[in-house]
């Protein structure tokens, strides 16, 4: 197949999660493909130097999450969505896209409806590229709606049947199937596919290796604590960090290293660093993370979508806390937990001794080698492909 010109479309509001994937799914695509990501959010420092990026004027979600604001404190609301549409619009004129992917949209981001409904109806006209196809790129479980549910599903479904011309769903079918959070999934009438779960590329064999740069030995428990982008989460690192200090030295010697993640508040991430524990450490981020879970004996985390999968590819034993504000995270982690060594905590579990004794349990257990489908992205890939052929003979 000749190479396309591809456009992924994605939009983070308060973790960097969505980004990840976007990123993981991006370079699959750009393996074959010339592929441009599309950003609104806050500034991204983890994107690869390989990937062309298209950022819009970026926008991001109030202290509240209820409301849509400028990541430019000078700048007006309206001035940003109308000046964000105007080059989208412009970058479609000038680059005509073959493929243009939307991440999440319809079923989620309905705060950016503003400039993609408009787009996409400009597509559909024939506009930019007239050979233009659009599809969605969905992770596997979708945030509940118990105050307008009926109202979603029918806005969702009609944007869906009516604009795109294919559903990825990135969830392996065996674990978690789209109708179990979308009732309306049968009459969605587009071409759908599952891709597997997404994840980074990953490559095994850095355990001995990375534990060796430690200086780590054969009786050494290395506990890695993370949370994400650090939005949300400081009081799980603050638990950790006090569980940790916690833990008697009896005939193991326990490490630890603690991701706060980009975004944690600063004060904060000085605050936890002059009063660290012996034998533990803290850092933002790293960009070999997988190396440090491969390296681990127990991982501490938030729950989100890119983590967990983290978490099954390496086999790593894992203690979750998934995000309170809606279920979504706590119904992916819970079924992920039957395949694995996972323990997902509720809020009332949050004490630091309990905490210290999940970490003296979890640390003797085994690596579990899973049998899920993690090759999201290559599979989206070649489902990409196979979609654009069809259409191309039809």
């Amino acid at each position: 197949m000749s190479s396309l010109r591809i456009a992924y479309y994605c939009q983070h509001v308060l973790g960097i999660g969505h980004v990840h994937r976007s990123i993981a799914i991006c370079q699959a695509l750009a393996l074959r493909h010339e592929v441009t990501l599309i950003l609104g959010g806050p500034a991204v420092s983890e994107i690869p130097d390989t990937l062309s990026v298209f950022q819009l004027p970026g926008l991001k979600m109030d202290a509240e999450f209820k409301n849509l604001q400028p990541v430019d404190n000078d700048l007006e609301l309206s001035d940003v969505k109308k000046l964000r549409l105007a080059n989208l619009r412009q970058f479609f004129t000038d680059w005509a896209p073959e493929i243009f992917i939307v991440e999440l949209y319809p079923f989620g981001r309905k705060a950016f409806r503003f400039e993609l409904d408009p787009l996409l109806r400009d597509i559909r006209n024939g506009l930019y590229n007239p050979d233009c196809k659009c599809y969605i790129s969905l992770r596997d479980i979708l945030v509940e709606r118990p105050d307008d549910k009926e109202k979603f599903e029918a806005r969702a479904l009609d944007t869906t049947n009516s604009l795109f011309d294919g559903l990825l769903i990135h969830s392996d079918p065996e674990v978690i199937t789209l109708d179990e959070t979308f009732s309306r999934y049968n009459d969605i009438t587009i071409p759908i596919a599952y891709t597997g779960f997404v994840t980074k590329s990953y490559q095994p064999g850095f355990r001995p290796k990375l534990r060796h740069e430690l200086g780590l030995g054969g009786k050494d428990k290395l506990i890695v604590v993370s949370i994400g982008g650090g939005n949300v989460g400081s009081q799980l690192l603050k638990l950790s960090l006090a569980a940790f200090n916690q833990l008697p030295d009896d005939e193991y010697f326990y490490h630890l290293v603690a991701f706060a993640g980009p975004y944690l508040d600063e004060h904060i991430f000085q605050t936890l660093s002059a009063e660290l524990p012996e034998r533990a450490t803290l850092l933002r981020f790293s960009n070999r993370f997988q190396d440090w879970l491969q390296a681990a004996d127990l991982s501490i985390s938030m729950a989100g979508y890119n983590t967990c999968m983290d978490i099954v590819q390496c086999g790593v034993p894992a203690i979750v806390l998934p995000f309170a504000q809606n279920q979504e995270q706590r119904f992916r982690a819970e079924r992920l937990s039957t395949k694995g060594a996972i323990k997902v905590l509720t809020n009332d579990e949050l004490v630091a001794e309990n905490l210290q004794d999940l970490m003296r349990l979890m640390t003797l257990l085994p690596r579990t080698r899973s049998t899920i489908d993690l090759d999201g992205a290559n599979n989206t890939l070649a489902i990409i492909e196979t979609f654009h052929q069809k259409v191309g003979r039809t």
